[in-house]
């Protein structure tokens, strides 16, 4: 007798993203269509409320919503607790994360324990957190990724985004281009490992980066258009987390070596830019085309060296050498047992030209 079909598995997506010039003031409107109703809270931080908290308050208040600003810090569980503990307090029956990366992770964590819904309103687009439902929180042993809720709508103002420092934008870029190696070790783990795979999710995370790629020389600084380019694939790489169920469309051992340079020498660069150099050494160790990686971060602007990403030439190799302990759970190229010292300074040396 056959086993009866038993598969079953639940997928978050944004159900309204409003991309473009001045969408900023429509964020009333689109909390109307989703049925936000009742008083709410704007989470942001002290440079994104000047940017555009204030400016979200303001639109809120004319469009006859009453709601609060919370002003919080990095992305710390202890951040999360306190903000849930207002939300719980206040009774906030909708939240709108106004912010980079950690205040949209926070609001994730947030709405996730507090069941509020929220709106991912980014002010810079540095990684594609901010469609997914994975959260990224700061510890004492580096960043860890957790799953969260997805965000019920975006609203991503180009006008806004364009207006931060062009950093942020090339290391979104280069945090999408990224995806290449995680699907690379994604097959690789599916064909050693017979792990799960999505087609689906597979072939959005790999379209995004290939639109970054393909329009890397005309991605530059105090272009609003750069901004519109580049934003749309970041959100599609997010939603590809969300078809997977898992982060393994957009993370694998370029992370795993991101993460390596959390824990040994944190705050040296971005996330998006520490992703970008370790997908360039992790395509080599595929046998891919690495050099047409490094051409598009290079013409992007994003680093694609070690001094980019402010580290010596033995910092990388201990990193490399390390790094396949941070996530013992997902198979990559660099196996159970790591790259040797040896192995890791060839691969710096090729790649990077240190």
């Amino acid at each position: 007798m056959e086993e009866s079909f038993t598969k079953a598995r639940e997928m978050q997506f944004p159900r309204s993203i409003l991309v473009g010039h001045d969408t900023l003031a429509q964020c009333a409107e689109v909390s109307a269509d989703l049925g936000f109703f009742g008083r709410g809270a704007i989470i942001t931080g002290e440079k994104s409320n000047a940017s555009a908290g204030n400016a979200v308050q303001d639109f809120m208040t004319e469009g006859g919503y009453d709601v609060d600003t919370i002003v919080t810090g990095a992305a710390t569980m202890a951040n999360v607790e306190e903000i849930v503990a207002r939300v719980m307090e206040e009774g906030y029956g909708f939240l709108l994360a106004v912010g980079g990366g950690s205040k949209i992770d926070i609001t994730k964590m947030v709405a996730s324990r507090t069941r509020v819904p929220f709106i991912s309103v980014p002010t810079t687009a540095s990684h594609d957190g901010i469609a997914s439902g994975r959260a990224s929180l700061k510890s004492d042993l580096g960043p860890k990724s957790v799953q969260a809720v997805a965000p019920m709508g975006i609203i991503a103002d180009t006008g806004v985004i364009s207006r931060a420092p062009y950093r942020y934008l090339a290391a979104g870029c280069a945090d999408v281009i990224s995806n290449l190696t995680a699907l690379m070790d994604w097959e690789f783990a599916r064909r050693l490992r017979n792990e799960f795979f999505s087609s689906t999710a597979y072939y959005l995370s790999k379209h995004s980066a290939e639109a970054i790629i393909e329009n890397a020389e005309f991605i530059k600084p105090d272009i609003e258009e750069s901004v519109w380019t580049v934003i749309k694939p970041i959100i599609i790489s997010g939603t590809s987390m969300s078809i997977a169920g898992n982060s393994r469309p957009t993370s694998g051992s370029e992370h795993m070596f991101s993460h390596a340079l959390d824990i040994l020498y944190p705050d040296r660069a971005l996330h998006g830019e520490q992703c970008g150099v370790g997908t360039i050494m992790m395509t080599y160790l595929h046998g891919g085309d690495w050099m047409r990686i490094r051409k598009a971060l290079k013409d992007i602007g994003a680093p694609v060296d070690a001094k980019g990403i402010n580290l010596k030439e033995d910092e990388v190799v201990e990193a490399l050498s390390k790094m396949h302990t941070i996530r013992k759970d997902r198979f990559t190229i660099v196996g159970e047992k790591g790259l040797s010292p040896e192995v890791a300074r060839v691969v710096a040396e090729t790649t990077l030209v240190i």
